[in-house]
């Protein structure tokens, strides 16, 4: 009898180096667990333009940084978007999925995020500190990134290219979301040891924090994660809006907090896939 399970592609690099994370580890284990409701299969992102489109939903997971293979990534959603592929995350983030214009856009927002500048004649709106930081606008796992002192930003090109201030911060510290859901959060007590994490309470003034941006963002359904900076002050800055495919560090969580994420993301994943599809979508970015 044909099953009447769902069948998902779990798209992921599960060979990529990723700096002081495993990302073959944490898909071997969802995987391992989404297989407890749904038929799945595993495959390179540069095989999931052509497998797609026999499954019911496309999950894009520890997939790496894009700019490793912009032009097969794009493709990849050009297809999904035309043929009314389910992806999860979906395709509609405002995030990094997106580039880095989000931080720019915030900014002019005035919602609480490291001020960020595109051009010269911006530069007055940043705060005077010796050293800036320079980042590409499609970066993605720090890849680009420079450090630049005040006097050399007149130097600077800013084709694509965002400037922000170095902010001398006392931790980092990421909140976890699936959908619009707060999961559960971690930080990093050291600032130089970015993935050496720790199970974080957050307060009700932190969650609030947070929720602000996955609720600025356009996805209903996927995994979100909002990593911010405790800055000198006391107040958390946003550094990042994943919405791609963030690391989740799920080997840093207590058993039952393990199983409650998994329970919340399979649920999500079941709402995704029970939604209509709507082909020829135009894309949102």
């Amino acid at each position: 009898m044909p099953s009447a399970r769902s069948r998902v592609l779990y798209v992921s690099d599960l060979a990529y180096p990723a700096k002081g994370r495993r990302y073959g580890d944490e898909d071997v284990f969802l995987t391992s667990r989404l297989r407890e409701d749904f038929d799945v299969a595993v495959c390179h992102p540069l095989d999931a333009a052509a497998l797609m489109t026999g499954f019911d939903a496309a999950v894009v997971r520890n997939s790496g940084p894009v700019l490793h293979y912009q032009a097969q990534y794009d493709a990849f959603r050009r297809r999904a978007l035309a043929d009314g592929v389910r992806v999860y995350n979906q395709l509609s983030g405002k995030g990094d999925m997106a580039g880095k214009q989000y931080l720019l856009d915030l900014t002019a927002a005035g919602f609480p995020v490291i001020p960020t500048v595109d051009r010269a004649g911006d530069l007055h709106r940043l705060p005077d500190v010796d050293t800036y930081v320079v980042k590409p606008k499609l970066g993605a796992d720090s890849i680009g990134l420079e450090f630049v002192s005040r006097d050399g930003l007149a130097e600077l090109s800013y084709d694509d290219r965002l400037v922000q201030p170095r902010i001398d911060f006392r931790y980092e510290v990421s909140f976890y979301f699936v959908d619009r859901t707060f999961q559960y959060a971690l930080y990093a007590p050291r600032p130089d040891r970015r993935w050496d994490l720790e199970p974080y309470e957050a307060t009700g003034r932190d969650r609030e924090f947070a929720q602000r941006f996955v609720d600025w963002n356009d996805i209903a359904y996927g995994i979100q994660r909002v990593d911010a900076c405790r800055a000198p002050d006391g107040e958390l800055l946003l550094v990042e809006l994943e919405d791609l495919n963030p690391y989740l560090s799920l080997d840093v969580l207590a058993p039952a907090a393990r199983d409650a994420f998994v329970a919340r993301v399979k649920t999500s994943l079941r709402g995704l896939i029970g939604q209509e599809t709507v082909r020829g979508a135009a894309e949102a970015v």
